[in-house]
């Protein structure tokens, strides 16, 4: 995926801008260089949903057809190249190879999008918080020498339209974590987890154990 786009000029968008809106024609796939971005659609009742959120190297759009499903805007100044559809096309018609990394992606996101239908339904909020914190620190590249430090650029509400909660849980469940010695917190956005193996079986680690295609790898954590 970096020989993709390794050609391709680098987009700026600030902070708060979109990069594409939930409804646009899917006409390009795009790899992150620098910074981050939510992904989200609005309800009905206007209420926000986030499905996720995309870091530094990873790609967005891939599995869009047709018009994108979501909102990409960023959370902080961010870069990113982008490749059209159709030229992605031609070069998988060119080199087969290619077709395989990109169902492997495809399946990358179907399982974090089955992962987090879990999260959201079968974990309490504090479980929910846990595995949102270590899949964090697997995602953004954490050194992972204890503790772990992590810097988390969304806002607490932008954490809980992810988790499916209100800010007041997401902060009192912060604070608990706190007490119970778990993780500290060094301003708005960074945590340090103090005790990750406690924090990932509070989250309730779980895996998916179905076979997957050809040259999949793992998901680093739900998006």
């Amino acid at each position: 995926m970096e020989h993709l786009f390794a050609g391709q000029p680098a987009d700026k968008f600030a902070a708060g801008e979109g990069v594409f809106w939930e409804g646009d024609m899917a006409s390009d796939i795009f790899q992150i260089v620098e910074g981050c971005l939510r992904l989200y659609r609005l309800l009905p009742d206007g209420r926000r949903a986030i499905m996720g959120f995309r870091f530094a190297g990873e790609t967005l759009g891939l599995s869009c057809e047709g018009t994108y499903c979501y909102t990409a805007e960023a959370v902080t100044p961010v870069r990113l190249r982008r490749l059209s559809r159709a030229r992605l096309r031609a070069m998988s018609e060119e080199a087969r190879p290619l077709q395989s990394l990109f169902l492997a992606k495809v399946f990358e996101e179907i399982r974090d999008a089955r992962q987090h239908i879990i999260v959201l339904g079968q974990l309490g909020a504090e479980e929910r918080a846990a595995h949102f914190l270590v899949s964090a620190a697997l995602r953004t590249g954490a050194d992972q020498r204890r503790p772990v430090t992590i810097e988390l650029p969304m806002t607490r509400q932008d954490i809980a339209d992810y988790l499916g909660l209100t800010i007041e849980t997401v902060c009192r469940v912060l604070s608990k974590l706190k007490r119970d010695g778990l993780v500290a917190l060094d301003g708005r956005h960074r945590i340090i987890l103090l005790r990750m193996t406690d924090l990932q079986r509070l989250a309730g680690e779980f895996d998916d154990a179905e076979p997957q295609a050809p040259g999949w790898t793992p998901a680093k954590w739900p998006h």
